[in-house]
Formats: C-alpha cells, sequence, structure tokens
C-alpha cells in the first residue's frame, strides 16, 4: 500500500487547555483550517480512561465535565508533516499518533482486510437519502464486516472549516463513516459509493480482524518495539460493537474501560456512532421512541506492542458474544505532557 497520505489523531479531554486558558480542541481545528487540509473532525466521546487513570462518562453526571475528545486530520504527507509539527507545539496534555493511509481515489487494490473511511457532510445528501446512511447501507449491502458513522462537532471538509452551531442545519459538519472488511468486499463497496457523492473523500489503510461475533479469528500480531532505524512501533486495538449490556451488565464499551483501567492501561477512548452495523447485525441507531441506546459504539486503545497482549487479553474476554475486534499498527506516536514539550513526530519505517 503507497503512503501518498497521512492521518494525524489527537486523543485529549474536552477541558485540556494550551497558553493563555485557550481550549485544545479549538487550536487544533484553528490549525487543521490554516493548513486547508483535505478532512478533519472533531470527535466528542462519551467513556475513556485518560491520564492519571482517570474517568470519563457521559453516564454518571460527577464523571461528565471532561468527556474524551477524538480529534482526526487527513491529507497529503507534506500537509499534514507541515500540520503536525505545530500540534505537538501545543502545551498540552494527550496522545497525538502519526498513521499513515491512502486516499481511495483510484482503482488499486486494497490489502487482504482493510479500513475504509468515507467522510461526508451531516445532512449531505446521496440519491435522494441522507449520504452517510446511505453509505452505511451499501457497506452493508456489499458484505463489509462492519460500519460506524460518527458525527463531527467540528472539522475541514475539502479544506474549508465547518463547525457546529446552535442555531443552522449545519449541513456540512465533518461526519465519519469507518469500515474494516474483507479487502474485496471494501473494494466492492467503494465502486458503489464514489458514484453516489458529488465530491467522494475516502481514505484506505491496512487493518487485521482478529475478532467477530465472539468468533477469535487471529490475535494481534507480534511486532519488535522499535523498528530497524531505532523509530517506535506502537499498536492501535480497536472494539467496535453495539450499546447493549452483557448478560444483563453494563454496556459492552463500559466493561471495557473500567477492566482496561482496573488493569493499568494508560489510556482508552469509546466513541458513540450515529448508525452503524457489525457482523450480520442490520444497520441501527437511536430512535426517537426507544428507552434505551442502541447506537454503535467504537473502543480504542493504543499502546506498545509489549503491552497490547494484555489489553487484548480483556478485549478478547469481554467479546465473548459480541462485536468486531481489529489490531493495526501505528508507526508514530507521542504524549504530550502539561508543559508542552518539543521535538515531533517520526513515521517508523513499517507497513
Amino acid at each position: 500500500m503507497s503512503a501518498d497520505a497521512l492521518k494525524l489523531t489527537v486523543y485529549l479531554g474536552e477541558r485540556a487547555r494550551t497558553d493563555g486558558g485557550r481550549f485544545a480542541a479549538d487550536a487544533l481545528m484553528e490549525i487543521a483550517a490554516r493548513h486547508e487540509l483535505r478532512v478533519s473532525a472533531l470527535l466528542r466521546g462519551t467513556e475513556g480512561l485518560g491520564p492519571k487513570h482517570r474517568l470519563r462518562t457521559d453516564r454518571l453526571l460527577t464523571l461528565s465535565e471532561d468527556l474524551p475528545l477524538v480529534s482526526v486530520a487527513v491529507d497529503e504527507r507534506t500537509r499534514v508533516e507541515a500540520a503536525a509539527e505545530e500540534v505537538v507545539a501545543l502545551p498540552f496534555q494527550g496522545l497525538v499518533t502519526l498513521e499513515r493511509a491512502r486516499f481511495a481515489d483510484d482503482d488499486a487494490a486494497p490489502a487482504a482486510e482493510a479500513k475504509l473511511t468515507v467522510y461526508v457532510g451531516r445532512h449531505e445528501r446521496a440519491g435522494g437519502r441522507v449520504a452517510y446512511e446511505a453509505v452505511i447501507d451499501e457497506l452493508h449491502a456489499a458484505g463489509v464486516a462492519g460500519a460506524t458513522a460518527l458525527l463531527g462537532v467540528d472539522g475541514t471538509l475539502h479544506g474549508a472549516r465547518q463547525r457546529a452551531r446552535l442555531t443552522g442545519r449545519n449541513t456540512a459538519v465533518p461526519v465519519m463513516v469507518v469500515a474494516v472488511g474483507d479487502g474485496q468486499a471494501i473494494a466492492a463497496a467503494r465502486a458503489r459509493i464514489a458514484p453516489m457523492l458529488e465530491r467522494p473523500t475516502m481514505t484506505l489503510e491496512r487493518v487485521t480482524v482478529c475478532k467477530r461475533d465472539g468468533a477469535r479469528l487471529t490475535v494481534p500480531a507480534e511486532v519488535p518495539a522499535t523498528d530497524p532505524s531505532g523509530l517506535a512501533v506502537w499498536q492501535k486495538l480497536t472494539v467496535f460493537a453495539g450499546a447493549q449490556s452483557r448478560h444483563g451488565g453494563a454496556p459492552l464499551h463500559a466493561e471495557l474501560i473500567r477492566e482496561l483501567r482496573r488493569a493499568g492501561a494508560a489510556g482508552a477512548t469509546t466513541l458513540r456512532g450515529i448508525r452503524g452495523y457489525h457482523g450480520n447485525h442490520a444497520p441501527h441507531g437511536d430512535t426517537l421512541w426507544q428507552l434505551r441506546r442502541h447506537a454503535p459504539t467504537v473502543t480504542v486503545v493504543v499502546d506498545a506492542p509489549e503491552r497490547m497482549a494484555r489489553w487484548f487479553a480483556i478485549v478478547d474476554a469481554l467479546t465473548d458474544e459480541t462485536g468486531l475486534v481489529t489490531s493495526e499498527l501505528v508507526p508514530a506516536l507521542r504524549t504530550a505532557g502539561p508543559d508542552g514539550g518539543t521535538g515531533g513526530l517520526a513515521l517508523a519505517r513499517v507497513g
């Protein structure tokens, strides 16, 4: 897979601030807009495990004052690298990762297993339907293992900043549709989705599907802690699930966060989707008349390879009945402390 694009992701708390009391999330979006990045999105999490093992959740009022945020930006390598230099120079507490991707603008075949991300506007239309709903339906029809639509509250689309407002339809505020599965199914879905969208923006990344609907397919690959040049190699574990409870208990994502916290994981973040599916389930989301939430969730853990086996064991035990679990390499990572830091992100030579 060619590395003609980079994805810059930042995990932080919504109350994280930079110099002068400025919100770090707003500073990140301003950097994306200033560099006119092709697409970026600020996503508000529903639950997370932050620095010093502090729990954040929207299920308890006392723990909902600093919910996790995830900022994602994608563009050509040189443009993202320029933006990344400014991001890592910001004095805030958070986790910054840099991953390889490529734009799915051509007919090149994806890997045997792949992740396809489609970026659309919140109220963009496709064939008379809401675009993100149409995209998910096409992914499901093509047999892609799972997909989740994540609603942004800020970001850029085709280089222009789009912020959610209290008034207005917020038509162009970005929505990310993240899909994972067999490469051939991904390719078939991509071919059907592209003509539906006026200005399609899609990226492809390598991924390994570890579990599907409770069945273990493989485990995260064992990789060295550093590449041949000495740069660190990291891994990302992602759990796509519904909001349902396990055995009548807490929702799966809540159990994941709490068990990871008890085991000493450095961090984890759960995002709640607005529509999605995994496995053989039909696409679903919240509706007005539901008494319980049925929106899909995405939980992400990033850590060094030598610790990932511990976190996968927890994930494996809790996804014995349901869930789609994937593993990816994250060739560059940086933890930004409250006093900032110096230097930048460097890509390890992997993948």
